[in-house]
């Protein structure tokens, strides 16, 4: 009797100790720690994977308007390396990783209390409500952070401007182009980041489960490294045309053509103009940043919501 008391009370123990733990989780401080292991993971996984982003940006902006032999990612690294010195690879980092603590933050951060929130609605958390939130988190975090993104890519093109710094290249752009400028290309962005998000988040999650289901994996490191492995490769594979079209977008000015109306128009010229292969221009160098952006981000970002006792993703 006494030991199936004891076993009672253990167990009430328990259950108000988790009780607490996802109270604390709701909590200012938590809703902290939720955001901010989503910015530093998504941070840490730019600036170690950013001179492949720089590589992407200079394939996206080749033969514009035109047919012919690209440039591999191979060669265009020899070639930046050798015209303009290992710090071109770097052009963009500083706005680069203001915008991964921003937007990571709240594109991953946003992700769960969306899934919530259509739970409680619907009742129902299967796959399409994941692709649904991710959709949600990744377009809103993109609305509100693209004239960082401007900064970047401008900066990641033109190494002249490093002296300038993206302070005096924002004051420049606002007095030349108007400060709508700072949003150029915010429709295809918003656009890549919600497929972006619902295809990274969406598979990343799914992928858990099933591979929970059907192999021996258990939560831990590999199961993660496999889960973000899948995801990298799937969300490549569904965004890299649209980033294509976001670049051109925000660099139109900077580009000997330029004269896309939108996004649909960006799409329909460079596919009547360049071939099909033009819509997947720097699409190597796009899998060869976001699979291993991927799979750091998801791994220490599960790492460190575990040390900070939040549940995983």
């Amino acid at each position: 009797m006494d030991g199936n008391s004891s076993s009672r009370n253990s167990s009430l123990s328990g259950a108000v100790k988790f009780n607490e733990k996802r109270i604390s989780a709701a909590s200012p401080s938590g809703a902290l720690y939720h955001f901010g292991t989503s910015g530093i993971s998504v941070a840490v996984a730019t600036g170690l994977t950013h001179p492949l982003d720089v590589i992407k940006v200079r394939l996206q902006m080749q033969l514009v308007g035109q047919r012919g032999p690209l440039v591999g990612m191979g060669p265009l690294f020899v070639q930046v390396m050798k015209n303009e010195g290992p710090k071109s690879l770097y052009l963009g980092l500083t706005p680069a990783l203001t915008r991964s603590l921003l937007y990571g933050g709240l594109r991953l951060g946003l992700y769960e209390p969306s899934k919530y929130a259509c739970d409680r609605a619907f009742g129902s958390n299967n796959i399409l409500i994941k692709i649904a939130s991710g959709a949600f988190s990744g377009a809103i975090s993109t609305a509100l952070t693209n004239p960082v993104e401007i900064l970047k890519v401008r900066l990641q093109m033109n190494s002249d401007l490093r002296q300038r710094g993206p302070i005096a290249e924002m004051r420049r752009i606002i007095s030349k182009e108007g400060i709508r400028a700072l949003w150029k290309g915010v429709g295809p962005a918003t656009v890549r980041a919600a497929a972006l998000t619902s295809s990274q988040l969406a598979t990343y999650d799914e992928s858990k489960q099933v591979l929970v289901k059907l192999t021996p994996l258990e939560e831990g490191i590999y199961l993660h490294l496999a889960s973000s492995t899948i995801a990298g490769l799937v969300s490549t594979l569904i965004t890299a045309p649209i980033d294509m079209v976001k670049t051109r977008l925000m660099l139109q000015r900077e580009s000997v053509v330029g004269n896309y109306k939108n996004g649909f128009h960006c799409a329909y010229q460079v596919l009547r103009t360049e071939g099909p292969r033009g819509l997947y221009k720097g699409a190597f160098a796009t899998f060869a940043r976001l699979g291993p952006q991927t799979t750091i981000t998801f791994m220490l970002c599960e790492k460190l919501r575990k040390l900070v006792g939040l549940n995983a993703i």
